[in-house]
């Protein structure tokens, strides 16, 4: 239990400190006592704080204090001068004009109104608004000079309650319908511009296509189509990035506006906050989408003649605005929270001496494969063996991974190739050059996600494929550096339902994610604190419906669950489970574990 002792006695206060540890599951708790002893007839006073009362995470009541001694415990507040206060320092503080401060029981802090003065009577606050003239008055006002009696007055405080459920309206109206659809709006125009390349691309190659059936005279004509294009994306390019940074702008003024909600709501001004004017109505009013029209390459039968136009041309950008009609998010209610104790449904027999990757479509085929043998298993939850296939080099697959049609693919780092497997049929579909593949994932858009690390084991990367074409590559983070660590070939993948692509770098210690586009989003080393007495080392990585991520710590025989932002949520350990190398989850969300040397697959039912 970690403390701070805090001495009174004499004609002053010292502070030590002293940290010693405890069981982290006692409770904690705030012991005082009071130890008399003989030096010089001075009377000791000692306070023992508990850890969690240090801990400025928790509580204000539980470790505020006094913020004129700054030794004492809190018991009260000026609500003038927002002040915390013991009690031996409430007559310093109100010594300067005892009237003007406002001294209440601490738990109460914050619950004066402070009314506006008035500029008539000077000594009086005005607690009434004329609604007729809109003007504040005090009750020397309306006994001096009595008021229009057909004006109609209303009390500030019942005023200032009214609009304090507006800004708490206004504020959950933001955070949880209008933001969200801009957020959504954003994510779109991120995600075009994140595949304008290789939609571009796609132009470009239907032009080599055409060019290599020309003559070699008509290659200045070739050039100035690709410059054509070159403008059109750049065009491209400007308008959506013009309507995206509309977009944001927009989002910035709406946490702006949250942001003085938010003071609103602390502050116990009633000006401001009567005056307070929703803008509720004006974000709702979306801006229009814009909705660019790809070009086309329109290409033309080969004449001589007319090089110039049978060359072909590309149909122009088009832009047009679309009107949107705001349509509130609405929350997700399918939310399952997780089991306080996962459980073990039943232990599968794989039949692999060294167990590594488990992949499955339904519970009636689930795939594994082993480091020390050609063969990949398909097995139902009983542990009947369905089908084998041997892998071409008679060795174990480095991965495996299942298309939506039930095809198999797997990757073999020995010969540099990734293989697919459909109706007993295997064919070659990717063969490199100067790197050997590692892990798989067939992506929910039916991608391929190849990891593969450099054959001199310096650089890692990971590329996306349609088939046998290379649609993308992520290796590098926005300064230049490796995403990836690059001397080990375990190197996990896995696709988020919100289409992050997630690493488990086993040498680098960090589960690695990027978003759709490659961007760094996070890196997850482990929880804040550990109980663990292992180096963090991720193996195998999966997720579930609710983008949960789960990643096996094989030093510590646990699995680690992080939500879809990487922040911790709990471990796994309670299983029996002991060196765990590949997971997956079915459609289900039943979470299947492979357990490296006892040739085990686990099937860990951990949701409600």
């Amino acid at each position: 239990m970690g403390f701070r002792t805090l001495f009174k006695g004499g004609g002053g206060a010292s502070v030590y400190n002293l940290t010693t540890s405890c069981d982290g599951n006692s409770p904690t708790r705030h012991v005082e006592c009071k130890i008399q002893f003989a030096v010089h007839s001075t009377e000791f006073t000692f306070l023992f704080l508990t850890q969690k009362q240090m801990d400025s995470h928790y509580d204000a009541q539980d470790v505020a204090r006094c913020d004129l001694c700054e030794i004492a415990l809190v018991q009260s507040y000026c609500d003038f001068c927002h002040v915390n206060l013991c009690k031996p320092c409430i007559g310093e503080h109100i010594s300067d004009d005892y009237t003007k401060h406002i001294i209440v029981p601490f738990q109460q802090r914050r619950s004066t109104l402070i009314y506006p003065k008035c500029g008539t009577h000077p000594n009086e606050n005005c607690k009434y608004q004329c609604k007729d003239c809109n003007i504040f008055l005090c009750t020397d006002c309306l006994a001096s000079k009595p008021h229009n009696k057909e004006h109609k007055l209303s009390k500030l405080d019942e005023i200032f309650s009214k609009k304090k459920d507006e800004i708490q309206k206004d504020k959950q109206e933001i955070k949880e319908q209008i933001l969200p659809v801009y957020d959504d709006i954003a994510s779109e125009l991120e995600n075009q511009i994140s595949h304008i390349d290789v939609d571009y691309q796609k132009f470009t190659t239907q032009l080599s296509k055409h060019r290599e059936e020309l003559h070699r005279e008509i290659d200045n004509v070739i050039n100035q189509r690709e410059k054509e294009i070159d403008e059109n994306k750049l065009k491209h390019l400007s308008i959506l990035k013009k309507h995206l940074e509309e977009i944001k702008q927009l989002q910035s003024l709406m946490h702006k506006t949250l942001h003085s909600i938010y003071e609103m709501e602390e502050s116990n001004e009633v000006t401001p906050t009567i005056h307070y004017s929703s803008k509720n109505q004006e974000f709702s009013k979306l801006p229009p989408k814009v909705i660019v029209s790809m070009p086309k390459f329109i290409p033309k039968p080969i004449e001589k003649e007319e090089l110039c136009s049978l060359i072909g041309k590309l149909t122009p950008l088009s832009t047009t605005l679309e009107e949107r009609v705001f349509t509130a998010k609405k929350p997700n209610t399918s939310v399952r929270e997780l089991l306080d104790e996962p459980e073990v449904l039943n232990t599968i027999k794989a039949g692999h001496e060294k167990l590594c990757s488990v992949t499955c479509l339904t519970e009636e085929e689930i795939w594994t494969s082993g480091q020390t043998t050609a063969d990949i298993k398909c097995i139902n939850t009983q542990g009947v063996l369905q089908k084998t296939i041997k892998s071409k080099s008679g060795m174990g697959p480095n991965d495996i991974a299942v298309y939506s049609d039930g095809a198999l693919v797997y990757s073999d780092a020995r010969t540099r190739t990734v293989y697919k497997v459909k109706n007993d049929q295997t064919e070659e579909i990717i063969r490199l050059q100067g790197w050997r593949p590692t892990n798989l994932c067939v992506t929910s858009s039916g991608d391929l996600l190849v990891a593969m690390v450099s054959d001199d084991k310096t650089q890692s990367k990971v590329i996306r494929y349609s088939g046998s074409t290379v649609k993308q590559t992520i290796q590098f983070d926005d300064d230049g550096q490796p995403l990836y660590s690059g001397n080990d070939y375990n190197k996990c993948i896995t696709e988020n339902r919100n289409l992050d692509i997630c690493m488990a770098d086993y040498r680098a210690g960090a589960v690695v994610v990027v978003n759709q586009a490659g961007k760094l989003r996070f890196r997850y080393t482990g929880p804040p604190s550990s109980t663990k007495k292992e180096p963090f080392n991720p193996w195998g990585i999966t997720t579930d419906s609710q983008s949960r991520i789960f990643t096996s710590d094989s030093n510590n025989h646990c699995i680690h669950v992080l939500d879809v932002n990487g922040q911790f949520l709990r471990y796994i350990d309670n299983c029996d489970l002991v060196y765990i190398t590949g997971l997956c989850v079915d459609i289900d969300d039943s979470l299947f574990v492979c357990e490296c040397f006892r040739g085990n697959v686990k099937r860990i039912r951990y949701l409600k």
